[in-house]
């Protein structure tokens, strides 16, 4: 399926499936241990950086998602992947660290309402209840055999899933196939 340039969007009985086209995804590593790295990550998100496995940090400029011991997925819907690239090279110029814009590798869907849990649950392993995995949790794993970045988002619940753009037409196909049992309405938007 090409792409027609419009977000896909899917509703259904109190459930959503939508892409958040022009996510800005940064791929961010360095020294958690270092103070300097810390406070300049802060002051370009306004946020602390995330230390433990699986947690993120949200605010209203971004969102920090813990990757690994020394990485981090910062994301924003309110900035471009450009310009915070370039503000958080900036805030890190002479700091051991590395920022790449991967946003236009990845493609963000949301997926939410009180159904969202039991599309996910067709394809991922993950206990995504919220006693497990609360508001402000990420993990990366499989989605119907496609390698997933999930981050709890809202109480709604919201689930993001961050796919490789590679995927992108596979993981709506399957998201629109676990979900047909919800169906009210299905297209792009």
């Amino acid at each position: 399926m090409a792409d027609s340039g419009q977000a896909r969007r899917f509703a259904g009985r109190n459930l959503v499936i939508e892409e958040r086209p022009g996510r800005a995804c940064i791929d961010l590593r360095g020294d958690p241990n270092d103070a300097r790295f810390a406070r300049a990550v802060e002051s370009v998100t306004d946020l602390r950086l995330p230390l433990e496995a699986g947690t993120c940090e949200s605010g209203l400029l971004a969102s920090i998602l813990w990757l690994g011991p020394d990485q981090w997925l910062v994301s924003s819907d309110t900035q471009s992947g450009e310009a915070l690239t370039a503000s958080l090279r900036a805030a890190l110029r002479g700091i051991a660290s590395a920022v790449v814009d991967v946003s236009h590798a990845r493609i963000v869907y949301a997926v939410g309402g009180s159904n969202a849990r039991a599309v996910l649950a067709k394809g991922c392993s993950l206990d995504l209840h919220e006693r497990e995995f609360p508001v402000g949790r990420c993990a990366q794993t499989l989605l119907a055999k496609v390698p997933i970045l999930v981050h709890r988002a809202s109480t709604e619940p919201t689930f993001e899933i961050h796919v490789a753009r590679s995927f992108r037409d596979y993981a709506w196909a399957w998201l629109q196939a676990a979900a047909s049992e919800y169906a009210a309405e299905a297209g792009a938007v």
